[in-house]
Formats: C-alpha cells, structure tokens, sequence
C-alpha cells in the first residue's frame, strides 16, 4: 500500500505557536509573513503607502553599516535538521547573504533579554549566499534542542517564508502528573504514513486547534474497490491512553462513516498490516460535521496509533489524551535534557534546587544514561 512519511515537523510554523518576536525592519513587508503557513504568493503591480505589497518580509534599503536581522521563537522547540530561506517572488531585492543562529532558553524571555550578553547564540547556518525567488536550503548538523531563532541578512532585502524542519523534544515536565495529548505535534507527535492524500495531506489530524474548514482536515479520494482508509501516528511519548477525540467538523456529506483504533507498542514505526497492531476501539460508527469523544480502557503502553477511517472520508483532527509513565517520562527527560545547550542545562538543575557548583559538574558529564547517579540527585526532573 502507499504510505506518505512525514517524518519531521516544522518547528517554526505559526500553527504550532510560532512567532517572529522582533525584527530590525519591516518598512516594506511584515516579519510575520515569514510563518504564514501557506506559501508566498504575489501580485505583481499591486500598491499600498508602503509601495509594491509583498508577501514576505522586506526590509528597506540600508544606506548606513550593518545588517538587518528577525528573532524567531519556535512553536515547538526542538533538534533542528534542516532550514529553508524562501526567497519566492523576490528577484531585484532578496538578500545576497543570510546567517542563522539559535540559543536553547529557559521561560518567555523578552526581545531584550535575548539580547543581553549572557545568552549563548550557536551560529547553525554560517554566513552563506542566497538566490532570489528560489528555496534555499541549509543542512543542521547540531544535535541540540533550540528554542530560538535570530536570522540576520546581508545588508537588506525581502525573504519570503522561513521554515524549520526537525523533530520536536517535548519539556517533560509538561507530562507530569497530567493527560495531555499524546498525538500532538506540538509535543512532538507525527503522522508517519497514511493509504490516500488525494484532497489534503494526513499531516493536519494532529496540528493544534479545531478545523476552519472542510479543507482543513484529512480528506482522501472515492473508495471505488474493497479495502478502507488509514493513518498512522508516532506519540510524542509512549503512554496508557484514555481517551480519543475524533473530528469530523465541516465534513457533511464526505465524511467517513466509521473508524477503529489500533495501537502498537513498538521502537520502530510498524507497517500498516504489521500483527503487532492490537485493538483500541472497535469499528465504530461516525456522523457527520461531529467531534466524537470515545473511552479506552487498555492497561498496555502504545507508541504508535492507526486510525483506520472506512471507507474513506474525511477527519477534521485526532486527539489521544493519555499519561506517560515513571519509565516512559524518564526516558524523555533523559533524551530532553541531554540536547539542551550548557546553559540552558545548567539553569534547570539549579531552577530544580541543585547547587551550582553541582549543576556545572552534572552538566559536564552529559550525555547522562539511565545509570547515572545524578538522576538521584534531580528527582524533580527524574524521580517519580
């Protein structure tokens, strides 16, 4: 059967909570038009008191030294793979050179607070050539887990779009004593593979908030021949789920008629018709234009979902509330804290009551596994 992988998210998108927090400039086009979730579009010929209205970015023209730069804070923090400049529709004014850094920050620090010297920038991208109208792509080789983004362009000009793909590495200390959802793509749950992407991707059933519209949700071709419809999600943490929300808003006359609920317990992504799958909710019947809430009752942990929608249709969204286990959460913090920067490190231990110098030596010593003794020490992070 075919499958779609969308195996990375991107961590900057306005739909996760993306922001562009601070810009030096936006006299011709708003810094916020970098996350718009769509792609760039414009056209040509089309004035304001501004001049020329573009979708992107844009920056004036610099006549005195330096550079134009915009702050980024992620919607979902995480190891970032890779980058994409989008210069789309800009030609005779893009920037010749752009340069990415990012930092890994405890709370909601301001504009100026990320400014001050003590915050440990990482350059990610160095300075590198841009083409105009075109994606530029750079490869992340760091292995941390970053919260911010500042890029800087050489010395002006407009960019489009700006996106973040990589993997987000949820803050455990979200999960504790709490049910949140573990499909969430905020928290670092993905939507690997699905049978049909004909009308919209499979990608949306875990994006935060409710449909807008019936193109905002999961909607596959005709069935014409035997067999159904199916997704399959990775959680952003292996827990016992309690419930299901399945979101079939705006779908009246194409909305799937029934669905069932499979999970997996599993280090890698199983195959759709893999025997490891086992029965969370049975076929069930849906209506139309509903926000469906069922209960489950398994005791078994689950680090994968197949929703399999019959016999084709169309899914607004699905929610999986459920509670992480002491093991399970351990394991997250341990995968967490070992990819924060030092400093970002070193202000967790000591936010959790371990002495500085204790911290600093803790910090030293990463990455930390399952045997290190300094877990004992931090059980606000570790313990129970």
């Amino acid at each position: 059967m075919p499958t779609d992988h969308l195996s990375s998210t991107d961590l900057a998108s306005r739909l996760l909570g993306g922001s562009v927090i601070a810009a030096s400039d936006e006299s011709f086009g708003e810094k916020e038009n970098l996350l718009v979730p769509t792609a760039a579009d414009f056209t040509p010929g089309t004035y304001g008191h501004k001049g020329e209205i573009v979708d992107g970015w844009e920056t004036r023209r610099r006549r005195t030294p330096g550079h134009d730069w915009a702050l980024i804070r992620l919607g979902a923090p995480g190891v970032i793979y890779s980058i994409d400049v989008d210069t789309s529709f800009f030609t005779g004014n893009y920037p010749p050179e752009c340069r990415i850094e990012a930092c890994g920050v405890e709370g909601y620090p301001s504009p100026e607070e990320l400014a001050a010297p003590g915050v440990a920038w990482e350059e990610i991208v160095p300075r590198s050539p841009l083409k105009g109208d075109s994606h530029n792509e750079f490869t992340v080789t760091a292995r941390t887990r970053f919260t911010h983004l500042r890029l800087s362009i050489y010395p002006d000009g407009g960019v489009a779009r700006l996106r973040v793909q990589g993997q987000a590495v949820p803050d455990p200390r979200r999960f504790y004593g709490l049910t949140p959802d573990l499909a969430a793509r905020e928290l670092g749950g993905v939507v690997e593979a699905s049978s049909d992407t004909f009308y919209s991707s499979a990608e949306v059933l875990n994006q935060p908030g409710l449909a807008r519209h019936m193109g905002d949700g999961w909607e596959t071709q005709r069935r014409r021949g035997p067999g159904n419809d199916w997704a399959v999600i990775r959680l952003a943490a292996p827990g016992r789920l309690r419930q299901v929300e399945v979101d079939t808003s705006y779908y009246k006359y194409n909305a799937s008629n029934e669905c069932a609920l499979y999970g997996a317990n599993s280090e890698t992504t199983p195959e759709p018709d893999s025997p490891t799958w086992f029965p969370l909710l049975p076929k069930t019947r849906l209506q139309p234009d509903t926000r469906h809430y069922f209960d489950l009752s398994g005791t078994e942990e689950v680090t994968h979902l197949r929703l399999d929608v019959f016999p084709d249709g169309g899914i607004s969204r699905l929610r999986v509330l459920g509670s992480v286990g002491v093991a399970a959460r351990r394991a997250l913090a341990l995968r967490w804290f070992n990819s924060l920067p030092s400093d970002q490190a070193q202000a967790v231990l000591t936010t959790a009551g371990t002495a500085e110098d204790a911290a600093t030596a803790i910090t030293g010593r990463r990455p930390l596994n399952e045997n290190d003794a300094a877990l004992t020490e931090i059980p606000a992070l570790f313990g129970e």
